[in-house]
């Protein structure tokens, strides 16, 4: 074996023994949970993108793609805005779909 099979040895058994560890102590891979150093900030952000500033912002971003689209004639720049106003309101939930999807047996 020459250094760079033996270095991709060592990656591969790196990865498989991180792998092991995360899988073993489950507790330790907490994606998204109720509590946390983090739990109130990720709250307040949910509240506010949901709230009237959040649909302030997303009802802005959707005018602004209205216009640029009339304005310079193009499908692209009405998409953009569009899909930015939705993206910025629907975001909290696509983020706990993800994050706490379960598998039902």
């Amino acid at each position: 074996m020459n250094k760079k099979e033996v270095k991709e040895a060592w990656r591969y058994l790196l990865f498989a023994a991180a792998l092991a560890v995360v899988l073993a102590v489950p507790d330790w891979a907490q994606a998204a949970s109720t509590s946390g150093p983090l739990s109130q900030v990720y709250t307040d952000m949910t509240a506010w993108v949901q709230g009237n500033v959040g649909k302030t912002a997303s009802l802005a971003m959707m005018l602004v793609g209205f216009i640029a689209g009339i304005a310079r004639q193009s499908l692209m720049s009405f998409a953009v805005g569009i899909g930015g106003g939705l993206g910025l309101y629907n975001a909290p939930s696509i983020i706990d779909t993800v994050f706490n999807a379960t598998l039902y047996a």
